[in-house]
Formats: C-alpha cells, structure tokens, sequence
C-alpha cells in the first residue's frame, strides 16, 4: 500500500495526550506558570495542522480538566472545538483544583481509566497515541498496551539531561529531586523508550546526546521532524506600525528608549537562566550602553502570591538587577498576552535588537523560530534545538549557558555588526519558510506515521493467528466478557474446547475472553497452547495478583499500582519463616512479585484464623489463600480473583453483569458471588455446593468447556445486546 493510499484512501483518527499545564485552544496563558509554555503552543498548533491534512480524520487532545476558581472556567469544559477536526477532551485526573506536573505521577492510572471510558462511550478507537512529555508518555505507554495501537511520543524536555543541567549549575541532587521528582519521571521516560513506536525530536542533537542518555534509548526508533510555527502571526515588522500598547508596556521602564533591544520572552523557571542573563547585560558595560534589555516572564500580580519556584526565579531576577545597578536598562513587564508575544518581537526587529534564550537545556527552541519568521536574529544555548536551527537558518549565534561572559559577548557581537545583522535577519525570514512551517512538519509526520502503521498492519497479521485479538485490543468496545479458570473447568474435555473456541472467534468483536488462574503467566500460556486455546484478551494470573493482556502479555500497569498499597513482601517472608508446617515452594516461577507461596503440612500448621492473628502483631497485610489443604498462598489485601475481575469491569467501563465467571473449586468462590453472571461447571467439587440457589450462580449439567458453553447460553449469551 502507498503513502497515499494511508493518507487519503484510510483516513487515521489520532489521540494526542498532554496532561500537565492549563490547555485550551485560544488565549493562551503561556508562561503564567511553569508548566504552561511552548509545549502548550506546539500541541494545539499540531493538532490543527495535522486535522487540515486529508490523510487525518479526526485529532482529539486528552488533558486533565481543572475545576479551580483560581483558573479561568475555560479549563472545566470537557469539551472544546478548536477547529475542524480538531477538539480537546477533559477528563478528571487527580485533585479538582490545578497542581503541578510533578504532584500529578501518583493520579495518571486515573487518567489511563478515565480515557478507557471516553473511548467506550464514543464507541471507536485511536489509530494512534501521540504522547507529550513524560507524565502523558507514562498514560500513553499504558493505552497504547492496553489497546494495542502503537504510541509515538515526543519528549518536549528530558529528565536525565535537565537533571545533569541542574546539577552543573550547583544545585544539590536532593532538592532537585524534592522539586522535580526526577527518579519517578526518568523512570517513565525509559518505560516509554523501551516500547514507544516512534520518538519524535525536534534535532539529531536530541537523538545522539539527551536520549542517548537512556539505557533504552534506539535510534532507529527515532525522527527528527521539526516543530512549526503559524507564520500568519510571525512576520517582519515591515512599515506597519507597532502598536502603541506595546512600546509603552516597555518603555516606561526606560531612561534612554528606543536602544535596540535584547528581548527574552520565558517562564520564570530557573531552567531558563534568567540569573546567567542578566550576569551577561550586567557584566558588560559596552553592551549596557548600546541596548536595553526586556524580559517577559510570565504573568503576575504580586510575586508573593507565585509558587515557591517561580516566586524565587522572580525575586531572584530582581536582587540581581539591583546587584549591577540595572534600574531604567531592564524591563520586566508584570502582564502581556499571547497577542502581544508577536508585536514584541516585530518591536525588538524594528530598533535592530536580537532574541536571547540562554536556557540550560532547550529540546524544542520554538521562541527561536517565531524570533526567526520575525526577523529578529537570536543568541541562544548550544544545546538542542538551537543547534539546528541555527544550521538552518544561519541568523545567530550559539553560546555556552553556564557563561555568562560568553552570553555578554556574542549580543555585543550581534547587535554592535550592523551588516551582519541584516543579512541574519533576512536569513531567518526565508528559514523559517523553508524549515519550519507546520505543512512541511506535518508532511514528515505522516510519512513517518504512515510507514509505521504499515508496519504495524504487517507485524500484527502474523502474530495474530492464533489470538482473538483483531489489532486493537476489544476490551474498550466488547460488549461482554467470559472470564473462567483453567484447571479443570477450560480444560478437561477436548471437543468441549473445540466447540467453546469456536463460538469465542465467532463473538470475537462483541466477547471479551479472559481466564483466571493461579498459574504463573508462562505456564497458563504454555497450557492454553497445548489445549489449542486461542490467546485470550486477559489473563489473571498467579491467583489475582497478575493482570496481562494479550497478544503481546502486555502488564496492567494501574493493577499493579493497586495492588501495592501496605504489601511488605521481604517483611512478610521473615515473619512467615518459622511457622511450623509451611515450606517456601522452589520453583521460581510460583515466587512473585505479589505472590509468596507455600507448601503445607496440614498437621503442622496452625489454622489460618491465627495466621491472620501473628500478621496483625507485627502490624502486616496480606490475603492468604488456602487451597487442597496443600499450598498456601500469601497475597497484598487488595488481591483475588474476585478482586481482579471487579477492577477490570471499573477499568474497562464493563457492568460486573456483563461478565460470564466459570470456576470448577473453592479457589473460585469469590469471583463467582455478586452481581457477575456465575457458571459452576459440572464437573464441580463439593466446596461450591453451598453457592446452590443463589440467583446469579448457575449449575450447569456439562462438564469442564461443555458446562461454560452451557452457562452461555442460560444467561442469553449467544444474543445482541441492546444498548
């Protein structure tokens, strides 16, 4: 199939997710705080220009909703229309109220949930799962497992390379942690390399040094595509008149106006060096004399009302300007808004001025471009993005952040050669047209994303023959779920399973299938393979404490987190270690992350009520799972079968009546009970009589699969469900 086959003849539907910062489609608060800022503008500008091309059907941007009386009511609508084709979904992720990014990791299962209910509500699925930034990466990593659609990602910034910034700049390693909770988002980040389909970056620069920090990190994964900007809005000032709201916002601030002027526009982030800037104007007394200095950050009303680190940036800012005596040579405008962000630039470009950002790490340099299509030359970190744009355009010059002497020379340099300055300024113009329009960006994208969903189709035929997964994973749009243990209720009988198998590839779009076992995942898969059972869906595993999904065994990451809460495992096997009657079972695959299992002697060990009793002296939590008065195993509280199969219904948007449970013994009881529709099989011990004449549990007549097939068709299985 050609490139414009997948771009017209199959039109894709792409889901991008954004998760931190306020977003919305117009005015935006860039640079109100910290997480609002250019990756903001790049998200919603893609998501335009990507709905513009023929090959896009539909591009929705996921992000949290924020009901907060101190943000505008804007960002509590659920639904936003930013263009054709183009809209924002909220959904509630965490607190109601706004927080930071990095107050946001231990809320993001929420997110992952919330959007598995979007998608069944709607009724379709994403072609493809574009992620920005790690807390979206994280979500994104566990829909794109989740669903099997394939995730690309773009980074925006990364931990490992901002971390080694910080540390450079003699920042201790703990308060960087406090603040930025760097072990949690590194992490996510290498989750993410070690299975995205596609890493987007903005320069081979990204790929070669800042992912190459990465223990995942693969090249051939990656592609450089360089962000655009809306050159509608970024132009040469030319004869038009600046307007005049905009020469007083600075100029009030200035004893001698109309110097050319070095303008920074960034949020007071200490990452964006603000400190080394003004170390650099301040330093240079020929630099003073021939320009003054803007520096847009952020919107304000009284520094003490900012959080901690933008309150600090700020007051830092001004101790600093005090300290090299800068009063009437700097301005610092306390409020502008993103209309004004063009005409600052057309201003700085008309009195001959240059663009500064000496941030300590820049992936994108997305201010750069707009300086750029605005004819206005730049200084700019050597790092990142600036690298290449400046290869591109040839209209500034690159310094060292962390030298500030450095930064103070090459603006001399560009402001005090006139020639020069016309020629970059006439460089960057012509640029930015040929480099960075979002046509060209969204022209590499979908000839990347198309050869990757090509790919896709390929790899999935032939891994699908002998699942019942159809590409995407069914469990957002299955209407119902068959969810049965293995050992003596699946199997037993084997032209019984070849009858079940066959209705479960003929419900395939409409049945999810799923088995719970105690079984460790290889051997549930390698018996399944023996008994010629398609792949199901899902897999409960190891009694509960182990949710995969197929065909990829990809591992319910939010279960897993679940699962957790007050689980002491090495504190658990010391305790258990001295009871007479238990033996720590020797086979590998039985000892888990949230399974530790016995082997018993039922004449030796005490009763499980004083079990329970010796836990809750050494102040520990656990499920312990009895079964054949020969195996004893010991789980988080959160954990059993019942458990897993009730998470699922919430995770997957599933009524618990629309899931058929099939089990066979005791082990079985609790996911038999409740409101899921219950099948015991024929074939049944004793154990489970006292379930008899319990409304929603059906004794079959059949045994093993013949007793499921059976219990199928009691609770009106074989028929549509009305919606």
């Amino acid at each position: 199939m050609s490139n414009t086959a997948i771009k017209y003849d199959n039109p894709i539907y792409v889901l991008m997710i954004t998760v931190h910062g306020l977003v919305r489609g117009h005015d935006l608060e860039l640079g109100r705080d910290s997480d609002t800022g250019g990756q903001v503008t790049y998200v919603i500008e893609l998501a335009r220009a990507l709905a513009r091309h023929p090959g896009v059907r539909q591009v929705d941007i996921l992000t949290r909703l924020i009901e907060d009386p101190g943000v505008e009511k804007d960002y509590a609508q659920p639904v936003e229309d930013i263009g054709e084709g183009a809209r924002i979904l909220r959904l509630p992720c965490g607190p109601r109220r706004y927080i930071r990014k990095e107050l946001l990791w231990p809320h993001l299962d929420q997110m992952v949930d919330r959007c598995l209910h979007l998608l069944r509500q709607q009724g379709r699925l994403p072609d493809l799962i574009h992620s920005h930034y790690a807390d979206a990466g994280y979500v994104g990593f566990q829909l794109s497992q989740l669903l099997g659609i394939p995730q690309v990602h773009t980074g925006h910034s990364l931990g490992r390379d901002k971390q080694n910034r910080l540390l450079a700049s003699g920042r201790k390693k703990s308060a960087i942690e406090r603040q930025f909770n760097f072990t949690r988002r590194i992490a996510a980040e290498e989750e993410v390399l070690a299975q995205a389909s596609l890493i987007v970056t903005s320069t081979r620069q990204e790929i070669e040094e800042q992912y190459g920090l990465y223990l995942n990190h693969d090249p051939r994964r990656c592609a450089v595509i360089p962000p655009g900007t809306d050159t509608s809005r970024f132009s040469p000032p030319g004869r038009r008149k600046i307007a005049e709201n905009i020469v007083n916002m600075v100029d009030r601030f200035f004893t001698r106006v109309g110097k050319p002027i070095i303008l920074a526009i960034c949020r007071p982030d200490i990452r964006k060096n603000l400190h080394g800037l003004i170390a650099a104007y301040g330093g240079h007394d020929q630099l003073r004399e021939i320009a003054n200095l803007v520096i847009i950050a952020g919107n304000r009303d009284d520094i003490r009302d900012l959080e901690e680190a933008q309150r600090k940036v700020l007051a830092d800012l001004l101790l600093d300007i005090d300290k090299f005596d800068l009063w009437g040579q700097v301005a610092i405008p306390k409020r502008h808004t993103p209309e004004d962000v063009p005409e600052l630039y057309r201003l700085a470009a008309r009195r001959r001025g240059v663009f500064v950002n000496p941030a300590l790490t820049e992936p994108f340099g997305l201010t750069l471009i707009e300086a750029a299509a605005s004819g206005l030359p730049f200084v700019a970190t050597e790092d990142g993005g600036p690298r290449d744009i400046v290869a591109n355009c040839r209209n500034g010059l690159l310094v060292d952040p962390l030298d500030p002497k450095a930064i103070g020379e090459a603006l001399y340099q560009a402001l005090a050669d006139r020639h020069q300055w016309r020629q970059w300024a006439r460089n960057g113009v012509v640029g930015v047209r040929r480099h960075y329009s979002w046509d060209a960006h969204v022209g590499k994208y979908m000839r990347a994303v198309g050869n990757l969903l090509r790919r896709g189709r390929k790899h999935r035929r032939r891994r699908l023959a002998m699942t019942l997964q159809g590409g995407k994973s069914p469990m957002p749009l299955a209407q119902r779920a068959l969810v049965t243990d293995i050992d003596n209720t699946l199997i037993g009988h084997r032209e019984s399973v070849r009858e079940l198998t066959t209705w479960l590839l003929a419900h395939a779009g409409s049945v999810a299938f799923g088995i719970a076992t105690g079984r460790p995942l290889a051997s549930a898969v390698q018996v399944l393979e023996k008994w010629r059972i398609p792949l199901p869906n899902v897999l409960i595993t190891s009694v509960g404490s182990e949710i995969n999904y197929g065909p990829d065994l990809s591992p319910d990451k939010g279960w897993i987190n679940h699962i957790r809460h007050l689980w002491r495992r090495e504190a658990l096997v010391e305790a258990f270690a001295d009871i007479p009657g238990l033996t720590l079972q020797k086979a590998p695959e039985n000892q888990r992350e949230f399974k530790v299992s016995y082997d018993t002697d039922p004449k030796k060990m005490p009763s499980l009520k004083q079990l329970y009793q010796r836990l809750r002296e050494l102040n520990l939590h656990a499920n312990l799972i009895y079964s054949h008065e020969a195996f004893l195993d010991v789980l988080p509280v959160r954990v059993s079968k019942g458990h897993a199969i009730r998470y699922l219904a919430y995770k997957w948007g599933l009524p618990l009546r629309n899931f058929l449970v099939a089990g066979d013994s005791g082990n079985d009881a609790e996911m038999l009970v409740g409101d899921t529709s219950a099948v015991v099989v024929g074939n049944h011990s004793p154990e489970l009589e006292h379930l008899r004449g319990l409304e929603q549990v059906y004794f079959a007549r059949g045994s093993h699969a013949r007793g499921i097939l059976e219990g199928l068709e009691h609770y009106g299985f074989n028929n549509a469900i009305q919606p």
